[in-house]
Parts: structure tokens; C-alpha cells; sequence
């Protein structure tokens, strides 16, 4: 049997058994132009498969970047295709976003795949990723000191993202299209050794290949054994998550340093459970297991807390959370992250104040009012207590979590206080004999730790 005709058959038989779900779905392929993404075109055509293409124009190779657009054109009227195409002004992007060029061009392209799949109700993306670009991705994260995720190479699939050609090579692809005369578009900037990944495409690859001419099989034979062993370990991670996780009432992520101290690898298991927090600083997070109270790490979207005998996972606060709100007079309902208020004139006077609901005389107000966090020097006059009391002083009273300082908001009007939103009412403001008329303030999302 020629070498195309294995080649077809194997993915045939690729496909019935590893993608079944495959079968009669609305697929959508991202064609570049290039040698990898024209065969899979050709063979998904040739299996009957129901694709439309996609094609970014990244606008960085001049000329070269719109006859890449130009050919991907004319390939999907030749295989009686549909095809999308855009336009990215990519280094514009990398600049406001302050990204390298080739997370800038990712980011522009998945996003508007993904957008695609929601408009045109496509089922999958597919991608003509190979063996030899897993590779490629494996030295690049064991170059960085990755864990085991990164030396498993990409993966087949990822929820609607799936990658049908990485059980092939690049050898036996380029083998295919010049066997079936097709045509494709080189880029110039793959053969340069400027960024890493070509550096280690065109300078380190060819030695491991001429040390072992049979490494990429060897290799993929380590991936199937290494992704056999992420399955162990995923397996051991969920009894012990058991053991040592709770969540607090709000829902944030609470694990048990005295059960992750009785572990034989403590930093593993924290490295295992903390991993899509995006933590880099794996050290300082060992650390915190014997840190004072009140230590934080930071990743660039989470803040881990030792809090007593817990580490607690939470939510950077964002720039918005750190300003003030106003509310109008006529305002019946605030919604601000974590607050919910629903306020209301009363006119009965039979009303007592708890912890997510006040009553307060509403002539003692000046509005607009104002719902803000909280800051040094602040202070409030408890209700039912005599004199003021720092904010500061009340939270360690109350033990408070840094994560709870953090979270509260405090309702005021002009420069005073007027609630610890869900936790307490200020006495100025407090509803007597001589109130005429009420105000009824609730926040309905509630939230306790």
C-alpha cells in the first residue's frame, strides 16, 4: 500500500476510534495556509467530514500576510468549503495589552474561533497541531522547570478544541501532500531562530533526531506512559482533596494545614490543588504552612491567605472594587459585587435591625449616599454600645479574616458611617420614638464566613 494510503487509512481509523463524536458535527477548521492545516483540510474533505475554515490575517508579514489570505481563498473553492476570514491589527494589540506578538496573536485567534462557534453554532474547533509540534512543546516547558501537566505535550482534546493530526508527524504529513501534488504556503519567520520555539525546531531537534533516528516514536511513547501517570496522580489528588479542602460559606477555597503537614509531600499536594490559581512563587507558598496569621501570596489572579489553621483561596479584588459607589435617593436597588441592596420607605415603627437588614431614620441622612471599602482612620459608633470604635478595632474584635476586611463594605453618609454592611448598624442613625420616617435597607445577597 503507498505511503499516502496508509497515511489515510491511519487516520481514518484515528478518527472512527479516538473522535467518534466527530460524526456528522459541524466542524470548524483553522487553516493558516500552511503544509499541516492544508492536508488536514484535504482529509477531512476526503472523510466526508462537514468543515467550514477559518483564517486569521495577523497583518505581520506585509504582502506575504494577504497572499496567505488570497490562497486559503482560492483552497476552500477548490474543496467546495465555506470559510471565515479577519483581519488583526495584532501589533497594536501586544502594545495595549502589553503582550509578546505570539500571545497576542493566540489570544485574537482562539477568541474569535470561539466567537464563531457561538454565532454559527459550530460543535468543534479543530486545529492541525502535529507530533512533532508536541515535542516541540514538551522541551520548551521542561526548559522553564514545568510540572508534570507541561510534559505531556498538548492534548488531543480540550472541550471543543481538539487536535485530530499530533498521532502523526510532520514527516509523514509533508509525505502526503507531495505524494497528492498539494500545494501550501511557507512561511519565511519558521525558518528563523529567533524566537524559542523555531531555536529549538531547527537547532536542537535535528540532534536528538541524529543521536536516535527513532525519537519522536520514543517520544510519543513517553507521552502515553507520562499521561498514564498524570491519571494516577489525578486519582490520588481527589482522595486527598478530600481530606484537606472545605469551602467557606461564601464559597472560597479553605484547606487544612494541619492535614497538609501530616502529608509526606506537602508541596506536591499544594502544587496539585493550587495549580489553576495561576501561583508561580511555590516556595513562599510552601511557607505560608508555618507563617504567622494574616501572611498572603499573591498569583496574578488570586491571593491565598493564612488565616489560623487555614489557607484561604479567594479573588484578587479588582481596580472597580476599590472605588466608591454613590446611591441616589430615588436608587431602590444597588448591585456591586457581593451587594445586593434593596432599599424601601417604612412606615411602621416596629422594626429591629440584624445583620443583613437595617432600619435607620432616614431624615439623619444627606444623600447621595455612599458605599465604599473601608480605610485607616475610619470609625463608627457601634449600635447599643457607648462612644465611637475604630473599623479597624471592630474587625479584630470580631476576628475577622484579612479575606472578610477585604470583602466588607461600609454604607455612609457624607463622612459617616451608617453600616458595616451585614454586620453592624452605626447608633447615630438608629430608628427612636421621634423617627417619622423609615428607611429599609437589605442586602439580599448574603454572604457569611
Amino acid at each position: 500500500m503507498y505511503l499516502y494510503q496508509v497515511l489515510f487509512v491511519q487516520f481514518y481509523q484515528h478518527i472512527t476510534i479516538n473522535f467518534p463524536e466527530l460524526k456528522g458535527k459541524n466542524l470548524l477548521l483553522a487553516i493558516s495556509g500552511g503544509l499541516d492545516s492544508v492536508v488536514l483540510a484535504h482529509l477531512l474533505v476526503k472523510l466526508d467530514c462537514n468543515i467550514t475554515l477559518a483564517h486569521c490575517n495577523f497583518q505581520l508579514r506585509g504582502a506575504d500576510s494577504d497572499q496567505d489570505e488570497v490562497f486559503v481563498n482560492a483552497l476552500a473553492k477548490s474543496l467546495k468549503t465555506a470559510i471565515y476570514t479577519k483581519k488583526f491589527n495584532t501589533k497594536t494589540f501586544a502594545k495595549q495589552d502589553k503582550l509578546s506578538i505570539q500571545l497576542a496573536a493566540r489570544q485574537l485567534r482562539y477568541d474569535w474561533f470561539y466567537d464563531l462557534i457561538k454565532e454559527h453554532k459550530f460543535d468543534y474547533i479543530l486545529t492541525a497541531h502535529h507530533a512533532d509540534d508536541s515535542l516541540e512543546t514538551f522541551i520548551i516547558n521542561l526548559s522553564r522547570g514545568t510540572g508534570l501537566d507541561g510534559l505531556t505535550g498538548i492534548p488531543e482534546k480540550n472541550k471543543t478544541l481538539i487536535r485530530p493530526l499530533l498521532a502523526f508527524t510532520r514527516n509523514e504529513i509533508k509525505q502526503y501532500a507531495k505524494t497528492h501534488k498539494l500545494t501550501w504556503r511557507e512561511d519565511a519567520s519558521n525558518a528563523e531562530t529567533n524566537y524559542l520555539r523555531n531555536k529549538i525546531r531547527h537547532e536542537v531537534i535535528p540532534v536528538l533526531k541524529g543521536v536516535n533516528p527513532n525519537f519522536l516514536d520514543g517520544f510519543s511513547k513517553t507521552i502515553r506512559h507520562l499521561k498514564e501517570s498524570r491519571q494516577l496522580i489525578d486519582e490520588a489528588i481527589s482522595t486527598i482533596k478530600e481530606q484537606v479542602i472545605t469551602f467557606t460559606k461564601d464559597k472560597q477555597l479553605k484547606l487544612d494545614i494541619v492535614a497538609l503537614k501530616k502529608l509526606k509531600y506537602p508541596k506536591a499536594y499544594l502544587y496539585e490543588i493550587l495549580k489553576d490559581y495561576k501561583f508561580t512563587a511555590w516556595e513562599d507558598v510552601v511557607n505560608l504552612l508555618d507563617a504567622q496569621s494574616g501572611k498572603q501570596v499573591f498569583s496574578q489572579t488570586h491571593c491565598l491567605l493564612k488565616d489560623r489553621n487555614f489557607l484561604i483561596v479567594s479573588e484578587k479584588a479588582s481596580d472597580k472594587e476599590k472605588l466608591q459607589f454613590s446611591i441616589e435617593e430615588n436608587q431602590t436597588i444597588v448591585e456591586i459585587n457581593n451587594i445586593k441592596l434593596r432599599i424601601s420607605e417604612l412606615n411602621d415603627d416596629n422594626v429591629i435591625s440584624h445583620l443583613n437588614t437595617i432600619f435607620i431614620d432616614k431624615n439623619k441622612v444627606h444623600w447621595p449616599l455612599t458605599l465604599r471599602k473601608w480605610k485607616i482612620g475610619d470609625y463608627f459608633y457601634p449600635l447599643g454600645m457607648q462612644g465611637k470604635k475604630k473599623v479597624s478595632k471592630y474587625f479584630k474584635d470580631e476576628k475577622f479574616s484579612l479575606i472578610q476586611k477585604e470583602a466588607t463594605w461600609l454604607l455612609c453618609s457624607d463622612d459617616k458611617i451608617i453600616w458595616i454592611v451585614n454586620h453592624r448598624l452605626d447608633d447615630r442613625f438608629k430608628v427612636t420614638e421621634s423617627t417619622e420616617k423609615i428607611l429599609k435597607i437589605e442586602n439580599t445577597f448574603k454572604y457569611n464566613y
